[in-house]
């Protein structure tokens, strides 16, 4: 099913659903013959749509917006945090080409501190879907529930077979390791897939984890991993600060370990505008760079 037919069905079973878009229809397209006055595109203003949805909020509606993510989450941040956030409402939040997605975009259409402030929200829920089929596994329970959530919009095809059904706040466990494991979310879990299977023949056990929501993020999986992996390896599209790396930092801390850690990440900047392949290479993210990258931390912590 594709994420813009299963926010139909949802719409179509729950008439207080309503789809918003600040003209970024490119998932949305078929929606608006059948919602009618339920599907709302306010043009290019984020603020606008995100004020109106907080008003219909208040109002018993369930808005599902959607955006590009650089503007939604940065044009429209303080209509997020008051409108949305202070008063806690369920406004469901869908960002559009983030992180390495905004291809051949440079960096004022790239949403790589986009986590970062949304997570910064008190009370607002961050979901970063692997593929389409993870993103329309998990509608259903996001608009069903009462808090606000920033959602990175992904139609990748799944690169692994989903075992463990979307559940708020739980990450995926897709395989436990003892010398490494992956920590992972949205469309970089494909090249986290093709850097285990590089691994795996140099004789390391390798674990891998599709964090799916950082927000409220699955502690407790978190902290086993680190008590029974030698190294843990943060891959994400988003800059080193403020992100899952950030997250583990926080965690670790407030419960007084230390164990070793490789963010990959951006450092300090944004990514070099180019096709989504050329992105990965030069950045340093495609599978094969991220299995070196891993052995020669391994390496050193002999």
């Amino acid at each position: 099913m594709s994420y813009e037919h299963c926010l139909r069905t949802i719409a179509e079973q729950d008439s207080s659903v309503i789809v918003m878009t600040a003209e970024n229809r490119a998932a949305i397209r078929g929606l608006p013959p059948h919602l009618g006055n339920r599907f709302i595109d306010v043009g290019i203003a984020e603020q606008t749509m995100v004020g109106a949805a907080a008003g219909l909020a208040l109002r018993g509606r369930k808005p599902v917006v959607h955006a590009l993510s650089t503007f939604l989450t940065m044009r429209a941040f303080e209509f997020i945090r008051t409108d949305v956030g202070i008063a806690n409402l369920p406004v469901k939040l869908v960002g559009g080409v983030p992180g390495f997605l905004s291809e051949a975009n440079g960096p004022t259409h790239q949403a790589v501190e986009d986590i970062s402030l949304m997570r910064g929200i008190p009370n607002m829920h961050v979901f970063c879907a692997a593929d389409e089929q993870e993103l329309v596994d998990a509608m259903p329970a996001i608009i069903a529930s009462p808090a606000p959530w920033y959602i990175r919009y992904n139609a990748s095809s799944p690169a692994c077979e989903h075992r463990e059904p979307f559940r708020i706040g739980q990450c995926e466990q897709i395989a436990v390791g003892t010398d490494v494991t992956i920590l992972v979310y949205g469309f970089l879990l494909e090249q986290a897939v093709k850097a285990r299977e590089i691994l795996l023949p140099r004789g390391l056990s390798v674990g891998l984890v599709n964090m799916r929501t950082l927000a409220p993020v699955d502690a407790a999986a978190l902290l086993k991993v680190a008590r029974t992996s030698r190294l843990l390896v943060t891959v994400e599209d988003h800059f080193q600060t403020g992100g899952l790396y950030s997250i583990l930092a926080e965690l670790f801390l407030a419960n007084r370990i230390a164990p070793a850690v490789l963010p990959i990440a951006l450092k300090d900047r944004w990514f070099h505008p180019g096709l989504l392949a050329d992105v990965l290479e030069i950045e340093g993210f495609t599978a094969s760079q991220i299995a070196e990258q891993i052995s020669t931390r391994l390496s050193s912590l002999h």
